[in-house]
């Protein structure tokens, strides 16, 4: 027996997609169904290694998670990873097989429906049913032709589809009409109804349009929900919003300053701090002076090359070298490491055109680019303090210098991670997700130079987030239509624990 498909697609990027297909996981799973998530296509800059050694997006491992499952690649077949404004990294099943300007993606497509389709076909063999998450719209006319993403995935495997769309931004019932009014025949019959994303007010107010949508199309509204203040899911590539200025934590006890560099790459990395209500975490805007800060830390970065000429043309190398002075701390992420070193040398054009530059020197480190991709999840300790830690690697950078014999973690398996600079005011890793163990995020913002540092569980949080998702569309979803969806039979599955 074959697993059951439905598809959530929107009306627009951040309409809710991710958000409904997590919910949904996590749902299913509650009532005992074997649930995959999946993403044909996903384009995004944060990514997570897998249990078999590939490179997925990070909201597909977040929905993994929402279903009781270990990330997989055929989570997620097709991930584009931009690197310049027309370019992106190709990574199939996992795997970058390399660089494409738009253009040539176009045509790539036809190869990476075949990836794409044997990634379904093989879900569809070892669960009941799979949630499928759709990308930016269906109603984007210039790339229907070959759709991998959207309804032409939807028509390949003969899915019924249910749109979402965002009533917080506005304009939500044109945003539903219109995006339907673009499809042909035969896609807006797979539409099998609408959920509505965000409402905050008096449903008895929004009654009235619902009616008339209901109307007008013929398709059930299968549910409104409610606007989840505080409500952390990992984003799929976006940085959070308000995208620049202090996060959640407000005014912390420890100033964090980090660069929302053009290139970012796994921003999510900095969610345990941004959460952590001991910690003011500022995203220094392009043009901005960036402010007086306890703790700077440099991310990783699709473009290092690029992204340390853009560094430089905003003033960072002065600033980095007063906050050093004055006795502030350092640490950079993958590719911040690499800018730490002496030299970043890309012979074979990874991120963009061949050639070298002069790194901020800070450690006597220097990284070259090579073809094949490092893909790890990673244990081991802190080099310092041995608190136990845990992370993934991504990256194409090969770093060697005298800076690795101090180095700031030592793995399980043998190997060791990053630097310590030897007055141990700089730390440099390529472990992502270093801050989610939270011994060890204790022990960083005790030297960082917090007093008192709570201990502070993030993934329990996101646990919490999941269940609060879950509970909303329990209460705010006709969770029965959505089940016959699915396939269930009346009943089925109703009351059921996993």
């Amino acid at each position: 027996m074959t697993a059951t498909t439905l598809m959530i697609q929107g009306t627009t990027s951040d309409a809710g997609k991710s958000t409904v297909v997590t919910g949904l996981c996590r749902v299913l799973k509650r009532r005992g169904v074997r649930v995959a998530p999946f993403k044909p296509q996903n384009m995004a800059l944060n990514s997570a290694v897998t249990e078999d050694g590939g490179e997925i997006g990070r909201a597909q491992a977040v929905q993994a998670q929402a279903a009781g499952l270990a990330p997989h690649t055929d989570m997620n077949p097709v991930l584009l990873k931009p690197n310049s404004d027309t370019g992106a990294q190709v990574i199939i099943h996992g795997r970058a097989i390399g660089n494409m300007e738009a253009a040539a993606y176009h045509d790539y497509k036809r190869v990476a429906r075949e990836a794409v389709l044997a990634s379904h076909q093989r879900l569809s063999m070892q669960y009941q049913m799979i949630v499928v998450e759709g990308a930016g719209s269906p109603a984007e006319i210039n790339l229907r032709v070959g759709d991998i993403a959207n309804m032409g995935f939807a028509e390949a495997v003969d899915c019924p589809v249910i749109l979402v769309a965002d009533i917080d931004r506005g304009g939500v019932f044109a945003h539903l009409v219109g995006t339907l009014a673009l499809l042909s025949d035969s896609e807006q019959a797979r539409v099998r109804g609408f959920i509505i994303n965000r409402f905050r007010g008096d449903i008895a107010l929004l009654q009235p349009g619902l009616d008339w949508l209901e109307e007008r199309t013929g398709k059930p509204v299968l549910g409104v929900l409610p606007y989840l203040h505080g409500l952390h899911l990992e984003a799929e590539d976006a940085l959070p919003s308000p995208v620049y200025g202090r996060g959640a934590g407000g005014e912390g006890k420890l100033r964090v300053a980090t660069p929302a560099l053009p290139h970012i790459s796994n921003h999510t990395d900095f969610d345990p701090l941004r959460l952590n209500p001991q910690v003011s975490l500022h995203w220094v805007a392009p043009n901005e002076a960036p402010p007086a800060a306890d703790w700077v830390i440099l991310p990783g970065s699709k473009n290092v090359r690029a992204d340390l000429d853009w560094l430089r043309a905003q003033g960072w190398e002065n600033y980095l070298a007063r906050h050093l002075r004055y006795g502030g701390k350092l640490m950079g992420i993958c590719g911040g490491l690499q800018m730490l070193g002496n030299a970043v040398h890309d012979p074979h054009g990874i991120e963009g055109a061949p050639g070298s530059s002069k790194g901020l020197g800070y450690l006597d480190l220097s990284t070259t680019l090579l073809p094949h991709k490092q893909l790890r999840n990673v244990q081991g300790r802190l080099a310092q303090g041995g608190m136990p830690v845990s992370g993934y690697e991504i990256h194409a950078g090969v770093s060697a210098g005298s800076a690795l014999q101090h180095p700031f973690a030592l793995l399980d398996e043998g190997r060791t991670d990053g630097a310590i600079s030897e007055d141990g005011q700089i730390i440099a890793t390529y472990l992502h997700g270093v801050f989610e163990s939270p011994q060890a995020c204790t022990a960083l913002l005790e030297w960082a130079g917090l007093q008192a540092p709570v201990s502070f569980d993030y993934h329990a949080l996101r646990e919490r987030n999941i269940e609060r998702l879950a509970d909303a569309l329990e209460t705010h979803l006709d969770m029965r239509q959505v089940m016959q969806l699915l396939g269930a039979e009346s009943g089925q599955f109703f009351g059921a624990e996993a």
